[in-house]
């Protein structure tokens, strides 16, 4: 049953409708409303809760049973939840093979995209097409998650098939701005102290947009790194799942489980003044609003003053080629990948959906497979150009989260990465005049996804201008 308690399952679990429309009575929901902070305790981050876990000052299921009290306190406003399991995490599948003390994400909790399987819940994709049936098996990157200790909690909110079409979650930083999309319920679950993991995927911005809004870490993998089993795939050639974290060391943490060899030995001694970072304004994709210009050049100047060696790029008719490149490969393959609900049900999709997948058909075979081959000369050619680089440093988004809730926001300083395939890494830095996150995103080359991780370990205390969250919220905030 949509929308509430199923009475056949009601001590198990409860059904959100990720689905309804947005409604006046939802958008004039009272602005000023706390949404994070009078809710119970923010949890600790994954290192911390897997720590006490590991040592026996924690019992196994504790900090899920307190994700679950926090969660129930915020959805009512934040909306991030599309399936929630209210059972006591009794009984979760700790692998014998392990030594408890050791299970990397011992007792962590996380949320689940609702694109991505898991056991005994439902995959619902933000669409009403795909009802309460629960997937029968977890997708593989939620087993791996469960077999380094991890407990799934719930279901995020996604965009319609992970797309543009928005689902109701709010920005828990103001609720009359969008959390980005299409990985909604991930990204605000994070920043809202909820979890302090969860999973989420990228066709075009999915995982660094919305990480981006709402002012948490986002990490996409390199594109075929993670076993895609059990994922609603709409775009084989550019979907890639990845995680959204509290800090890049819980993401440390948390990626060498998902992503195979992922080195797990002692981080290299890295020094700032070793490093060679491209910049990349990327002019030619789109301008940056004030505050994200502010940001960004900051961030690129506090590099110099650290002794990195920055140096700009532009590469402008590449970047305008590239993403004109990934719209061809994405919307001909989420044509054909939504073929058989289109056939069904092609009332049922929203407009802006129903457009892409006429697009998508318009593309011939010819035209798709150029687009293709382009894309591999351009991989070559960029591997080539930045292969001096240890990074590059380049905008997450055009600024911070719009307001409204009808849209999700733009891809368009993701979607060249995500064709190329390279890791990208979100670090929130500060906040706009009206409390909104802001930050930039680094980019590693092509397989050096633990080597970008430690960059952002490294990077990070050096680039935030974040004031405390106790000082933000005696500014008061709006949901900070």
């Amino acid at each position: 049953m949509r929308g509430a308690i199923n009475e056949l399952d009601k001590p198990v679990i409860q059904f959100i409708d990720t689905t309804a429309r947005l409604t006046e009575e939802t958008l004039a929901m009272e602005k000023t409303h706390d949404l994070v902070w009078s809710a119970p305790p923010r949890l600790p981050d994954a290192r911390t809760i897997s720590q006490l876990v590991n040592s026996g000052r924690a019992p196994f299921g504790e900090f899920a049973k307190k994700a679950m009290e926090r969660i129930g306190e915020l959805e009512p406003n934040l909306r991030a939840w599309s399936f929630m399991n209210t059972l006591s995490p009794v009984g979760v599948d700790i692998p014998t093979g392990l030594p408890t003390g050791h299970l990397p994400l011992a007792g962590v909790p996380f949320g689940v995209k609702d694109v991505i399987d898991v056991a005994g819940m439902p995959t619902g994709c933000g669409t009403p097409l795909h009802g309460p049936d629960k997937a029968p098996y977890d997708a593989v990157c939620v087993a791996l998650l469960r077999r380094a200790g991890a407990i799934p909690v719930g279901k995020t909110v996604t965009a319609e098939f992970a797309y543009a079409f928005p689902g109701p979650t709010r920005n828990p930083w103001k609720p009359d701005h969008t959390p980005g999309g299409s990985s909604s319920g991930s990204a605000a679950a994070v920043a809202s102290g909820s979890v302090p993991l969860a999973l989420g995927t990228q066709t075009g911005g999915s995982i660094i947009r919305p990480a981006a809004y709402c002012g948490v870490v986002g990490f996409k993998p390199t594109f075929k790194r993670v076993n895609p089993g059990g994922i609603k795939v709409i775009s084989p050639t550019l979907d890639t799942p990845g995680l959204f974290a509290r800090t890049v060391e819980d993401a440390l943490l948390a990626a060498p489980v998902i992503v195979p060899g992922f080195s797990v030995a002692a981080p290299k001694l890295l020094a700032p003044d070793n490093l060679r970072i491209a910049v990349m304004r990327c002019e030619a994709l789109g301008s940056l609003q004030t505050e994200a210009q502010r940001v960004f050049e900051s961030a690129a100047n506090t590099l110099q003053q650290v002794g990195a060696r920055v140096h700009g790029l532009s590469h402008d008719r590449d970047l305008q080629a590239l993403s004109h490149l990934h719209g061809v490969v994405m919307k001909y393959e989420m044509a054909r990948s939504l073929l058989p609900e289109w056939r069904a049900s092609p009332h049922a999709f929203s407009p802006v959906l129903a457009a892409l997948v006429e697009q998508g058909w318009q593309i011939s075979d010819e035209e798709y497979q150029h687009a293709l081959a382009r894309a591999d000369e351009f991989k070559l050619r960029w591997q080539d150009k930045l292969k001096d680089y240890d990074c590059v440093l380049t905008p997450s988004a055009e600024g911070p989260a719009p307001a409204g809730l009808s849209s999700t926001g733009q891809s368009t300083f993701n979607r060249v990465w995500t064709l190329l395939g390279w890791p990208a890494l979100h670090l929130p830095l500060d906040y706009s005049d009206i409390g909104l996150p802001l930050g930039v995103q680094l980019v590693g080359q092509h397989g050096q996804d633990f080597a970008l991780l430690q960059l952002g370990a490294l990077l990070h205390p050096l680039l935030e201008k974040r004031p405390s969250k106790d000082s933000f919220r005696r500014k008061r905030v709006p949901c900070a």
